[in-house]
């Protein structure tokens, strides 16, 4: 009795610094990207700015501002092209890494082939593998086929990283999943595909939208990998775009912290909109 008031204080502590340590620097983003440049530099600290404005936010949606003599332009056509990248390259990645963990998991958890487990140890195995070390040979072959700074090279890279964790996902719901209604479908003579694609998926539909939503997530917080195959605009996401808004005399804290504020939108409402089916889809294979 005496170790439950203990342990629900622990409880509560260890919850509140785990939600300090989550929202206080999106708070401290949001934070600055409502403070006036001036009151950015100022040697006085204050939590709340001194004068709210949306100087940082006119800036990224096109007005011009000037700031101890340096006028910052507007970085809209940046900012939107950026945006539109992130977009393109998130979703392209997130449709074919789900559309290959739907079928490749399914073919690991039923099928019976030669070297089945060998070859799914491997490739999970690939998890292991730090980024850095195939920076490289990756870089190479792409150059090869002139498919850096394009969409579809910055894509298959991004397949191949998260496709693993996807696949390995998706054999744990589907091994979740009682086969008795397979059996009953082929016993009625359906066939294989057509079970897959109308029986199976619709009760995997959980994990197929956790692993969306991991891969869109960590396909959009991506820096490394757009930093080496996207050095131009005409493929660079707002991960890269957003450290260079540093001029060589002056840093403009606030508008990279406006644009970062704005960043996060689209995947924070991934989260909440779907987050039900995240937690629904990573525990589906638990158990049967």
């Amino acid at each position: 009795m005496t170790q439950k008031p203990l342990q629900r204080w622990a409880i509560r502590v260890g919850t509140l610094i785990l939600l300090a340590w989550s929202l206080l620097p999106i708070l401290w983003a949001l934070r600055s990207s409502l403070t006036r440049p001036v009151d950015l530099t100022a040697a006085k600290f204050s939590v709340l700015p001194p004068v709210f404005t949306l100087q940082h936010y006119a800036n990224l949606l096109g007005a011009v501002s000037a700031f101890r003599g340096t006028v910052t332009q507007s970085v809209w056509p940046q900012f939107s092209r950026a945006l539109l990248n992130s977009m393109v390259t998130s979703g392209a990645a997130t449709i074919v890494t789900v559309f290959a963990a739907a079928l490749g998991g399914y073919a690991f958890a039923r099928l019976r082939f030669p070297g089945r487990d060998t070859i799914f140890g491997l490739v999970v195995a690939t998890l292991a593998i730090p980024a850095y070390t195939v920076m490289i040979p990756l870089y190479r072959m792409m150059v090869s086929v002139h498919w850096v700074d394009t969409y579809l090279g910055v894509t298959l890279v991004y397949v191949s990283a998260f496709l693993p964790l996807a696949l390995w996902l998706m054999r744990s719901v589907y091994r979740g999943l009682p086969i008795s209604l397979e059996e009953a479908a082929w016993i009625d003579g359906a066939g294989r595909l057509h079970t897959l694609l109308r029986i199976v998926m619709p009760m995997a539909a959980p994990g197929l939208i956790a692993a969306a939503i991991l891969t869109f997530l960590t396909a959009w917080g991506q820096f490394l990998i757009p930093l080496v195959f996207s050095p131009t605009l005409a493929t660079k996401p707002l991960t890269v775009l957003i450290p260079e808004f540093v001029s060589k005399n002056y840093i403009d804290y606030g508008l990279m912290n406006a644009a970062g504020v704005l960043a996060i939108i689209p995947p924070l409402l991934l989260v909440v909109f779907l987050n039900r089916y995240l937690i629904s889809g990573l525990t589906a294979g638990s158990g049967k």
